[in-house]
C-alpha cells in the first residue's frame, strides 16, 4: 500500500538523496519518491520504514525520560519526607484534657526505638516521629507539621549523626547546631517544652567508613549541652551511658556500633523518662 505522501508520478529532476528524504520526513513534509526505477523506489520505502521507526523510538524515548524526570522531581520535592506522617499526623486526635503529649523527633535510632522496644511507647502520650537516615535540615523543614501542629507539652529531640555522615551533603558542626537551636527556638515560640539530647557515641559508619565521627560527636554534644545550659534547656546525655574507651558504642548495646539494639534503648529509656519529667516541671 502506497503511503499518502508519496506522489505517483515521476520526479526525475527532483533527485532525493537519503539525508533529504530524512530531514523531509522529521519535519513531517510531504515526501515525493521518484518512481524513475524500481530499486530506487524501493530503497526509498525502505528508508522511509527505517525513519519512521527511529521516529517512534526517539518518542518512545523521550515518554520515558521525561516519566524519570517527574519521578525525580516529585522525590525531590518531598525532600524532607514530610509526606511520611501525613496521614498519622491526619488522624491523629488533639490532646485530650489533661494529656501530656510527647513527641520523640529524630533518624532512624528514634525510628527504631517503637519497632525494637514497643513497650516503652505503650499506654504513654508519646508519638514517634523519626525517620531513617534524616538530617537536622530534613528535620527543621518537617519540624511543624511533625512536632507543632501536634500540640505536644514537650519534644525530645536526638539528631546530628548523619549530618556528620554527610547523608545530604558535607556539613559542619555549627550547622548542625544551628538547625537544632531553631527546633528548640521553634518549639519554645509555640510553648513546647524541649529535651536535647546528645548523639550517640559512633566510631565509624558502616555505610560511609572512614568519616572519623567519633571525635566529632565528641565536640558536637559539647556544643549542644553549653547551649541547652545557657538557655534553661534540659541536656539529655545518653552519649556517657553507653560510649566504649574508643568513644564508639558499646558492642553490647548496638550490631553495627550505630543503632541501639534492645540492651542499648533500655539504657536510654530511663534516662529519658528523668529528663522528660525534669522538663515538664520547669516554669
Amino acid at each position: 500500500m502506497e503511503h499518502p505522501n508519496v506522489a505517483k508520478q515521476s520526479l526525475s529532476n527532483l533527485p532525493y538523496t537519503k539525508p533529504k528524504v530524512q530531514e523531509a520526513v522529521l519535519q513531517g513534509q510531504p515526501l515525493f519518491l521518484s518512481n524513475k526505477t524500481i530499486s530506487n523506489k524501493l530503497n526509498y520505502r525502505i528508508l522511509y520504514i527505517k525513519i519512521c521507526n527511529m521516529k517512534s523510538l526517539k518518542l518512545t524515548f523521550t515518554i520515558l525520560l521525561s516519566l524519570f524526570i517527574s519521578g525525580l522531581t516529585f522525590a525531590q520535592q518531598d525532600w524532607a519526607n514530610i509526606a511520611r506522617f501525613k496521614d498519622a499526623n491526619a488522624k491523629l486526635a488533639p490532646p485530650a484534657s489533661g494529656e501530656t503529649r510527647v513527641v520523640f523527633m529524630g533518624n532512624s535510632i528514634t525510628e527504631g526505638w517503637i519497632r525494637t522496644s514497643p513497650d516503652y511507647f505503650a499506654g504513654k502520650p508519646y508519638v514517634n516521629r523519626g525517620i531513617s537516615g534524616q538530617t537536622t535540615p530534613q528535620m527543621l523543614v518537617r519540624f511543624r507539621p511533625d512536632v507543632i501542629n501536634l500540640k505536644p507539652a514537650l519534644v525530645v529531640i536526638l539528631a546530628g549523626t548523619n549530618d556528620i555522615a554527610g547523608n545530604t551533603g558535607p556539613s559542619t558542626l555549627e550547622m548542625i547546631l544551628d538547625n537544632l537551636i531553631s527546633m528548640a527556638e521553634l518549639a519554645k515560640a509555640n510553648k513546647i517544652k524541649v529535651v536535647l539530647s546528645s548523639v550517640l557515641p559512633a566510631f565509624d559508619y558502616p555505610w560511609k567508613p572512614n568519616m572519623e565521627p567519633a571525635p566529632k560527636i565528641v565536640k558536637l554534644n559539647e556544643m549542644i549541652k553549653k547551649y541547652a545550659d545557657a538557655n534553661g534547656i534540659v541536656y539529655l546525655d545518653y552519649f556517657s551511658a553507653m560510649v566504649d574507651e574508643r568513644n564508639g558504642l558499646k558492642k553490647e548495646l548496638s550490631g553495627d556500633g550505630v543503632h541501639p539494639n534492645l540492651a542499648g534503648y533500655k539504657i536510654m529509656e530511663p534516662l529519658a523518662e528523668e529528663a522528660i519529667k525534669k522538663a515538664l516541671s520547669q516554669k
